[in-house]
Order: structure tokens, then sequence, then C-alpha cells
């Protein structure tokens, strides 16, 4: 007999070793202790039956994402590429750097050409809709090299809000990280997704974006990831990212 079937699923033990939580005999271990949930409930018996697809499951308390066809990338994006996955000028695109995966990807909201940094590309549309909508608010983290000396009065600005052509834009959280030579090196955090939103942010209290990188989008880090180079999400990142979106 099938371990799916119509009558609930696979057995939790399954999915937790298909997903590479832990052996089947160590899933059992877990259920034991109280420390699987699935759908908000612990879970204590032995036999219980989920459909990976759909159950949200936990352990100890995070995200354990579905077996799934679709797929989640991280590229660390140059400056000087398009993002765009094609472009009829020649220009270096986001194709180039994805042209040996068979799935059909799409990036997720956009990086200015001279913006360098963290983008996320999928085949899942939803998450893709989700992740890029505003009312998520998935924040996202940028280094920007300013010109002049930003001083705290400044950052009260952009943390207070500055007035934009297209309305109002604040910072949730944003720090000096160093400052030399007329230059300042600034870390900003915001929710914000509109066009050129950081330069134009600097613009607005006179400190123009010499050089700009995205270091992080929700939970996900630049780390180790040079530029130019792909990544596959790992689990624990891609189970923050759906519960940020619902999913």
């Amino acid at each position: 007999m099938s371990e799916f079937d119509d009558a609930g699923g696979i057995r939790l033990q399954k999915a937790l070793a298909q997903a590479g939580v832990a052996s089947r005999r160590n899933a059992e271990i877990l259920i034991e202790q109280r420390r699987v949930e699935v759908d908000g409930q612990v879970v204590t018996e032995f036999g219980t039956r989920v459909d990976p697809a759909v159950s949200v499951i936990r352990v100890d308390g995070e995200r354990i994402p579905p077996i799934t066809a679709h797929v989640y990338l991280v590229l660390n994006k140059p400056r000087g590429v398009v993002t765009t996955m094609s472009d009829p000028q020649g220009r270096p695109c986001i194709a180039d750097y994805v042209q040996d995966r068979p799935e059909r990807l799409f990036h997720i909201g956009r990086l200015d050409t001279d913006t360098e940094g963290l983008l996320l590309l999928t085949n899942h549309g939803e998450f893709a809709h989700r992740l890029a909508h505003p009312s998520y608010e998935v924040s996202k983290t940028y280094v920007a090299e300013v010109d002049g000396n930003v001083k705290p009065v400044v950052l009260h600005r952009l943390l207070e809000g500055v007035q934009l052509e297209d309305g109002s834009a604040q910072a949730d959280t944003v720090k000096v990280m160093t400052s030399i030579k007329g230059r300042t090196l600034v870390q900003m955090t915001l929710h914000e997704g509109r066009n050129r939103i950081v330069r134009r942010m600097f613009d607005a209290v006179g400190h123009p974006v010499k050089r700009l990188t995205r270091t992080a989008i929700g939970p996900v880090r630049r780390g180790n990831l040079h530029t130019g180079e792909l990544r596959e999400l790992d689990p624990k990142e891609l189970g923050q990212l759906l519960d940020l979106v619902d999913l």
C-alpha cells in the first residue's frame, strides 16, 4: 500500500525525512519530544499524516519548506548588469547567470544597473508576487557609499522620512559604518520598493550615492556569496520567507 492515499497524505516522519530534517527514527524522537508542529498544532502521534505540499510543518518553531518543483535562488548581481532576462542592446543581463538552469526563471523586483547585490529568482509565481508586494513589508538592507560626511541630523531625517516627488520615504534603520576622505559608508534598511528609492533618499538629504549594494532581503544575507555567484536558498531562509508572505 502506498504511504500516500486519499485518507490523509504521507506519514509525518516520512515528510520530515524527505525534507532532510532527520531520519524517520529521529523524526519519531522529535515528535515524542513534542518539538514538531503541523498547522499550528503540536503533534504527539506517530501515525499523523500530512500533505507536504500544503501542510505548514515546524520543528523547534522553524518552518520546514515543502518538497516542491519550485526553485528559489539568490544571485549576487554585479554592477553594470541589467535586471532583465534579455536585453535587445546586448548588455549583460540576469539571463547570463542562469542560462544553464532548466527552469523558466524570473527575478523578484529589480536592482538598478549601477546597483549590485542580492536579487532573488524563482519559478514560483505567487511567491514572487507576494514577496514584491509592499503589503508584506519584506525588509531590504543596503550599504551606500555617499558623498560627504553624514551627520547624526541626516540620519535622523532619513528615519523620520524625507519628501520625494512621489511621496514620503523613510528608513527603518540607518547607521554610519565608516567615514573617510569626504565619503561615508551608510547601512540602511527599509521596506520601500519604489524605483531608485535609496538613491533618491540620499539625494534628498544632500549626499548623492556613489556606489550602492543590497546586502540582505529579509532573512537572506549576502554572506560569502561572491559577486556574480548564484546559490539556492537554504531551507531556513526559504521557510522564513514563506512565513513572511503567508504561504
